[in-house]
């Protein structure tokens, strides 16, 4: 087609080099198992740490919810489309993240742009790791601010880059709380200090860490016990949550504006009431059923233990996050083909998700996963590793 020739010469390129790929088909609900092509494998590259996708209680909340308000709300929040569960699901994530106030957006990657494309200016700078996520690198795109990007959790490069930006009005750092493809938790205690010491502001991601991190999963500011001292959190409702969305946590003032500044907060319908209601119930299981955190952890030991005494490289992994690394784009799609031929579903990421030479196979287990489907994974792991001369 005239004007996408381009385009199809750059998947045409992809296909050769091995590293087009097509999007996979689920057959079942989200779970430890999932059905693809008609049969049955192990699951380890959802997000759904805590397998609350098909708990019985948000199901029912969100039944509930359609019985009682339908399927839409028909309105962006600012107009017609804000309903009192709304104002229920931020008042409980404030709570539960022990700030003044939250605010919810359709979704987490459309919280960072929000928030970020809202609150900086050409006057101010942001400060950020590099290796954040997409959507904090998009969303400092969407602004006018300077930008400084300092080297992976490097403090003294974080250092150099706030002495260097004392002239501006405002300085955020921002950075993931649990960066996503390496499964390595930010130093938030030592970028606490050099924001002090330096007035700087601090906004951590806690997509991968909702659930995850802290007393019933608040995060990794209450990991690290510094509630109070860090001063946007955002976070996602479809993680660990299980449902859909994000939201931004902090003090009221920052809210407030939000809602009257966040362009994805302004033009977009509110989320549906069995979304809504099935969010809420959500934290109502994190703060019940802590038990689903403690053994979401002792899976992911198992498994990272099993992985590294078979001789597959984990890197620096410190949660259930954990990368086998590989290196070669074509390599690590072949090992995840193989993968699944024995039974277990885990995806390879390549290029551009993350860089060049560092492509791996990124797992994650999760509490329903039982000691026998992680001792199959690992089995399916070695067996692949060795037909392609990865381990020996």
């Amino acid at each position: 087609m005239r004007g996408f020739d381009d385009l199809q010469a750059e998947l045409d390129e992809m296909r050769k080099e091995g590293t087009f790929r097509q999007l996979v088909t689920l057959q079942s609900e989200q779970g430890a198992r999932v059905v693809i092509n008609g049969r049955e494998v192990i699951q380890l590259s959802s997000n759904n740490y805590l397998g609350l996708t098909d708990h019985p209680r948000l199901k029912q909340a969100a039944i509930d919810a359609i019985e009682k308000y339908g399927v839409g709300t028909g309105s962006v929040r600012t107009i017609a489309g804000t309903l009192i569960m709304h104002q229920e699901l931020e008042k409980k994530l404030a709570a539960f993240k022990h700030t003044e106030a939250s605010l919810v957006f359709q979704s987490g990657f459309t919280t960072n742009q929000g928030v970020l494309s809202a609150i900086v200016s050409e006057d101010d700078v942001v400060i950020s790791d590099e290796l954040n996520h997409a959507s904090i690198i998009d969303g400092i795109r969407l602004t006018k601010a300077a930008r400084s990007v300092y080297k992976h959790v490097d403090m003294i490069s974080l250092e150099r880059a706030l002495a260097d930006t004392q002239h501006y009005r405002k300085r955020l750092i921002v950075t993931d709380g649990v960066f996503s493809m390496d499964g390595t938790i930010a130093p938030l205690p030592k970028i606490v200090k050099l924001a002090a010491k330096y007035d700087a502001l601090i906004m951590v991601d806690d997509a991968h860490a909702s659930g995850v991190l802290g007393e019933n999963g608040r995060g990794t500011v209450n990991h690290f016990g510094l509630d109070g001292k860090v001063d946007i959190q955002v976070g996602t409702l479809s993680k660990a949550m299980g449902v859909l969305g994000g939201y931004v946590a902090g003090p009221q003032v920052l809210i407030d504006y939000l809602i009257h500044k966040g362009r994805p907060f302004l033009f977009s319908t509110s989320h549906p009431p069995a979304v809504t209601m099935a969010c809420i119930e959500a934290v109502n299981v994190l703060i019940e059923e802590p038990e689903r955190i403690e053994k979401l952890w002792t899976n992911s030991e198992f498994f990272k233990q099993g992985l590294r005494s078979l001789g597959f490289n984990t890197d620096k992994s410190e949660t259930p996050i954990t990368p086998v690394m590989i290196g070669d784009e074509v390599l690590t799609l072949k090992l995840a083909d193989k993968l699944l031929e024995n039974g277990v579903f885990a995806q390879g990421i390549v290029f551009p998700t993350v860089a060049k030479g560092q492509a791996r196979i990124r797992t994650i287990v999760t509490s329903q996963h039982s000691k026998a489907d992680l001792e199959q994974a690992l089995r399916a792991f070695e067996k692949a590793g060795m037909e392609l001369s990865i381990i020996r």
